[in-house]
């Protein structure tokens, strides 16, 4: 049975009633306006022990019609320089990408997107992959380069956009 619209909505509802009453540690999410389920305002703080430690980094979640059945987007409206976000800040990793075969053969069905993902699951994701870059399929060509090739550049760069996001709070 397909997801409708109104399922999606009343499994979001769920979802953000149950952070609310279990808050997990590392980030923070809510709706961006009360009048939309589907749109979602996350402030993750940086994973201790990486380059992003005392960051404080905002993105917005935007969830499908039909959502669980497919993924939701994830987009840093803060400035981030890592190998697996698009210079836009949309945010690149398998679990958001569509169910199935990879079109490109990189990754495995059971890498990318399944209806058993909440925003939880997502979010620590995302967290993770803070942590430990992929620079094997980046998204952010130039970001991945520094990574490999010039890591005290990679360095300096994430530790401005930590300092920069301290400073919007």
């Amino acid at each position: 049975m397909a997801a409708t619209a109104s399922q999606a909505s009343l499994l979001l509802q769920k979802q953000l009633k149950d952070l609310a009453k279990n808050p997990v540690d590392g980030f923070s999410a809510g709706l961006v306006d009360d009048s939309s389920v589907f749109e979602w305002q996350v402030t993750i703080i940086g994973p201790p022990d990486t380059l992003y430690d005392g960051g404080y980094f905002n993105a917005i979640m935007t969830f499908p019609q039909n959502y669980p059945n497919s993924p939701p987007t994830v987009r840093f409206t803060s400035e981030m320089w890592h190998p697996n976000v698009y210079p836009d800040g949309r945010v690149c990793i398998s679990i958001l990408h569509p169910p199935g075969e990879d079109p490109n053969g990189y990754e495995l069905a059971s890498e990318r997107w399944t209806p058993v993902h909440t925003v939880e699951s997502i979010v620590l994701s995302i967290i993770s992959m803070l942590s430990s870059p992929n620079d094997e399929s980046p998204a952010n060509i130039e970001a991945a380069k520094d990574w490999r090739e010039n890591r005290d550049d990679f360095k300096k760069k994430v530790r401005r956009i930590v300092r920069k996001s301290q400073e919007m709070l």
